[in-house]
């Protein structure tokens, strides 16, 4: 059920605060009208540097100073599914002591979007001209993707010279990301009486030769750029069965590839397709490029001295990949432990929040 509650909110008390602003309205995938709302209203009334677009639940903010260069900084307003996790509130790590916001969105990523609507409403004069974005339909299939339909709709307003994405890194550097594929390998055999089986092929034991073959597989690992990049090839859904009576002549497994960005769609699709030689069918459903690190441009370079740490890889896919497809280096960079996206029990700390706030922060105010 979509929300229609009006939600307004006040950024005044710096972006901790407002991550549990934006946290409190929920905007699972879908239903992203009313945070896009929020979002709009706060530029419209607090911002009026910013030359603000907005697309289906996309927001577009751009600062049009004739910099020499612009950066895209971006962030999804959707989250998954709540679980009894919204409002947040706030805690203690008992490990640690420091304060914690609890609750869906924190890690992933609202926490993010709050350093960057708190930073695009504050630097009226950046160094670099910006293009704020916060866009709807992310944790869903990529082709509902809000970016991607804003992206189509008016490519121009996308140009830069580097992107900085605020999925969760713990306040670190993510360099690119893995592209993503996944295929459905088919094991076909032939119906029987149960009490007559050697009369037919199961296809489901003839899977096992497909599930064996995944269970032996070795991650590879994949230097790119400098950064190390971890590989995946896993099984994540299987259909088959007739009946309890009957021999089952078909037996269909989905699989989820997860490669290095040294790779094409195309080289992936085909890797897929020789790993599973001996199946039926492998059909190819859904896939996404990958991203290379994006860290050897020099605005790169000089985000990276800014922040500080050593950069890594990300393992999973993020929408670093549009941007590198345009031809504009991007990496990964946000408050929030990627380990707990999606987790019910989601929390961000309120210093790293603010350390990430005041990183970006001093690299738009300096000169680099």
């Amino acid at each position: 059920m979509k929300s229609s509650r009006a939600h307004s909110i006040d950024p005044a008390s710096g972006p901790a605060d407002l991550t549990r602003q934006l946290c409190n309205i929920p905007s699972v995938s879908g239903d992203e009208q009313a945070i896009a709302d929020a979002v709009e209203a706060v530029l419209a009334a607090r911002a009026p540097h910013l030359r603000v677009v907005r697309d289906g639940d996309t927001i577009i903010a751009r600062t049009e100073l004739g910099r020499a260069r612009r950066v895209a900084i971006a962030g999804h307003l959707d989250t998954v599914p709540i679980n009894d996790n919204v409002p947040v509130r706030e805690m203690r790590d008992p490990d640690t002591g420091e304060e914690l916001i609890w609750g869906r969105g924190t890690v992933d990523m609202k926490a993010g979007v709050a350093v960057q609507l708190a930073l695009a409403l504050e630097l009226d004069a950046p160094v670099h001209d910006v293009t704020w974005i916060w866009y709807d339909h992310e944790e869903v299939a990529s082709d509902l993707s809000g970016l991607g339909r804003a992206l189509r709709n008016s490519p121009e307003l996308f140009e830069a010279d580097f992107a900085i994405l605020g999925e969760p890194t713990n306040g670190r550097i993510e360099g690119g990301c893995n592209g993503t594929l996944r295929a459905r390998v088919t094991l076909r055999g032939k119906r029987a009486h149960s009490a007559r089986s050697w009369m037919g092929v199961n296809a489901i034991h003839r899977a096992g030769m497909v599930l064996a073959g995944l269970s032996e597989y070795e991650p590879a690992r994949v230097v790119v750029d400098g950064l190390e990049f971890r590989e995946g090839l896993n099984a994540v859904r299987i259909e088959g069965g007739v009946a309890g009576n009957v021999i089952p002549d078909l037996c269909v497994i989905e699989v989820n590839y997860r490669f290095a960005p040294n790779k094409s769609v195309e080289q992936a699709a085909d890797f897929v397709r020789d790993f599973f030689r001996d199946a039926d069918a492998v059909d190819i459903v859904d896939a996404a490029p990958g991203a290379r690190p994006g860290l050897d441009a020099p605005i790169a370079q000089a985000f990276s001295a800014a922040v500080g740490g050593e950069p890594s890889a990300k393992v999973g896919w993020t929408d670093v990949s549009r941007f590198s497809a345009l031809g504009i280096p991007a990496v990964n960079f946000g408050p929030g432990d990627p380990l707990l996206a999606h987790a019910d029990d989601e929390r961000v700390p309120v210093a790293q929040i603010e350390a990430s706030w005041r990183a970006l922060r001093e690299w738009l105010r300096v000169n680099n």
